[in-house]
């Protein structure tokens, strides 16, 4: 566990038990050269229950453009039928203002709005964790590349080394070589 210590000290400037759990396991990856990504999906793809799946279902379909138009048809075809035997018979079974029709309307809206938020909460809590992998993933993304940097930066400083000791070399020899030419004259 030393190297993810030290690697939190360097990289992120905190002591490695001062780190939130997604940045541990950031830190871990890091350290054992491990990959964080992985699939979601797949991940989340346990088998939802009945009532999940009809939770969506009824979101799905409560959010269609089928249902609006059925849901007006059905709004039209109720006042229409009123309004005809009204106008025929002079007794219609929900007279104008429709109070039958709003006990139905508020019924479907009582039973339907819990079940779209069940199925809102569970793309909630499957957005939270691909958010979760998102920083993950970039956290040590990111990391990664300030070893990169720091890499490079050593590299050229090594070779800088090198260079100013070849030239120091060389200096050298020229002035061995201008030392036996004046010599040699």
């Amino acid at each position: 566990m030393k190297k993810s210590e030290d690697i939190a000290e360097k990289l992120l400037g905190v002591p490695y038990e001062s780190l939130d759990k997604l940045t541990k396991k950031v830190v871990q990856h890091i350290a054992g050269r491990k990959h964080i990504s992985r699939n979601i999906a797949k991940e989340s793809e346990a088998k939802p229950t009945l009532g999940q799946r009809a939770a969506d279902a009824v979101a799905t379909f409560g959010g269609s453009w089928t249902f609006i138009t059925i849901f007006a048809a059905i709004m039209v075809v109720w006042i229409g039928l009123n309004s005809f035997i009204l106008i025929k018979h002079d007794k219609a079974f929900d007279p104008y203002p429709y109070i039958l029709l709003n006990l139905f309307l508020s019924m479907l809206a009582a039973i339907q709005a819990p079940i779209i938020l069940m199925s809102q909460n569970r793309q909630a809590e499957k957005d939270r964790l691909n958010a979760e992998h998102d920083y993950e993933v970039n956290l040590k993304a990111e990391l990664e590349i300030i070893l990169l940097h720091e890499k490079m930066d050593l590299l050229r400083e090594s070779q800088w080394r090198e260079l100013l000791a070849i030239q120091t070399e060389q200096l050298k020899l020229l002035a061995d070589l201008k030392e036996k030419k004046i010599a040699a004259e």
